[in-house]
């Protein structure tokens, strides 16, 4: 009897005290799956309810305990980034504990709320928004394909840019992109070369020192505040690197670029150095047949400066990078490790505060390459000597390195991407706001409803009479996400008359005129 008395205690504290989907892993798996995992997104499947994941439950054990997913690849505790997205080693315990005591869903009122992602863009309104001007048909041959765009932007007048966003047409394909502001025309005029949309081959046609920030899957777009930016010359051709994906059948795609313009000065310029082969004091960058190689690059910094971000790229062979910075003192700043490259996920990392370099400071920058057999994904079987190019089964020393000139204060100046102060930014004129009401009048019941929130926020809407009397609560408050939004609602049989949408969060109130006129 004490014995069934002691295993009944016990069982009833494993009960209480064993993970459950509602209260444990819904929180880990929104927060850090769900911007992908979810439909119209990059990933294979969705990740947004407990049914979805219990189905998936031992693959997600899986790929978390190797550390695949989620895809962040660079060493937490040698550098700390903006936007990191990596799960503790408590948190991918908490997620295997769960799955071997059978994945209890828990209380479902205690689940939280599924993110509501944005529709549209994920800052608000572009003041500029350039897009393909046809399709372009990636060949579904099992391969995969850099292809060069050529999108004017007609800019009449130099534009200090702030963010850019990519809107993928085709997210099934598009595995990232690259970007520069191209002045010269070179890049069209390698355009008008080719009868098709877009070329191939062409990064010669574009000035490296002019790259904008870059795009790849699930990476929220940065916004430079603190009065920086980027000049994009009046006239200036945006130009794009797609690289897409292998597929198996024809895929199309027709992207759009939203450009986000200061609208008071940022007098504080962005650039890039980029590292290259040039750079290395053991090249050349040759890598033969059957050997595993490491380059090492040296870049001494004229003056000082701050450093907001490093991008390190390299294709297949790559299996580590590492970047430090040595002071004139001989003291190091790490900027980047990483120990499990991974050419599938790469990406720009910006630092969570500014990096100040005195002048003399040197950029120690090591990159591991694998050209043998026991290379997984080596593109050649059997290896072949392998020297610099721009496709995937060639491969590269890249390394961009964005920085300002240094202006005193900077060592104190915290970067936050995140949940950017847009006013600080300049694009305060991007405000929260809700759009016209479509159709109106209203003739059928249904409208859609269009928002944008320039920061995460809860948000309520409600159908109200003129005279601001809430006649029907059409959606309660929920968590809306920073970007456009848009929702359909069916509202009540109502008189012919005009009306007030109204959009509520906890410390503003906005409002749409509607009219019903069945």
């Amino acid at each position: 009897m004490k014995y069934l008395f002691t295993l009944f205690i016990c069982s009833s504290l494993l009960s209480v005290f064993a993970q459950n989907y509602s209260e444990d892993i819904a929180p880990l798996i929104y927060k850090h799956c769900s911007n992908c995992h979810r439909p119209g997104e990059i990933a294979p499947f969705s990740l947004t309810n407990y049914n979805e994941v219990a189905s998936w439950a031992s693959t997600i054990k899986h790929v978390t305990e190797i550390k695949y997913m989620p895809p962040w690849k660079p060493d937490p505790k040698y550098q700390q980034f903006q936007l990191e997205n990596y799960l503790s080693d408590a948190e991918i315990a908490t997620i295997g504990k769960w799955v071997l005591n059978g994945m209890p869903q828990g209380d479902p009122s205690k689940e939280p709320a599924f993110p509501n992602f944005p529709k549209g863009s994920q800052i608000g309104t572009p003041d500029l928004a350039v897009s393909f001007t046809q399709s372009y048909v990636h060949k579904g041959n099992d391969i995969d394909e850099y292809r060069y765009f050529v999108l004017p932007t007609n800019l009449t007048e130099d534009k200090e840019l702030i963010a850019l966003e990519m809107r993928p047409g085709n997210s099934k394909i598009v595995h990232h992109t690259l970007f520069w502001a191209d002045e010269t025309g070179k890049a069209h005029a390698e355009d008008a070369k080719s009868p098709e949309y877009g070329y191939s081959g062409g990064g010669s046609a574009v000035s490296l020192d002019n790259q904008l920030p870059g795009y790849v899957p699930g990476q929220k777009p940065n916004v430079f505040t603190s009065g920086m930016s980027q000049t994009i010359k009046k006239g200036s051709d945006l130009v794009l690197q797609m690289h897409y994906a292998p597929s198996s059948v024809d895929e199309s795609d027709s992207s759009t670029v939203n450009l986000f313009f200061a609208k008071k000065p940022a007098p504080r310029k962005v650039q890039n150095k980029i590292m290259l082969p040039y750079d290395l004091v053991n090249g050349p960058f040759i890598i033969p047949a059957n050997q595993v190689k490491e380059f090492h690059g040296v870049y001494k910094i004229p003056i000082k400066v701050s450093l907001l971000g490093i991008w390190p790229h390299c294709h297949k062979l790559g299996k580590k990078w590492e970047a430090y910075a040595k002071l004139p003192d001989g003291s190091q700043i790490p900027l980047i490790k990483i120990d499990d490259w991974d050419f599938n996920w790469q990406g720009g990392y910006y630092f969570n505060k500014l990096i100040v370099l005195p002048a003399g400071s040197e950029i120690h920058a090591f990159a591991s390459y694998d050209n043998t057999s026991n290379n997984p994904v080596n593109p050649n079987d059997p290896p072949k000597l392998i020297s610099w190019g721009e496709g995937t089964s060639d491969e590269m020393y890249y390394l961009p390195i964005t920085y300002v000139v240094y202006q005193a204060g900077d060592e104190s100046i915290v970067l936050n991407a995140g949940n950017p102060d847009l006013k600080n930014a300049g694009i305060e004129d991007i405000e929260s706001k809700l759009y016209p009401i479509y159709p109106n009048p209203i003739r059928n019941q249904n409208m859609v409803v269009g928002f944008v929130l320039n920061k995460d926020m809860d948000v309520s809407f409600s159908l109200c009479s003129v005279d601001g009397k809430q006649i029907s609560l059409l959606q309660s408050k929920q968590y809306y996400l920073q970007g456009q939004h848009t929702l359909k609602f069916t509202i009540p049989d109502l008189p012919n008359a005009t009306y007030l949408l109204k959009m509520t969060s906890n410390d503003r109130v906005w409002s749409e005129q509607i009219i019903i006129s069945k």
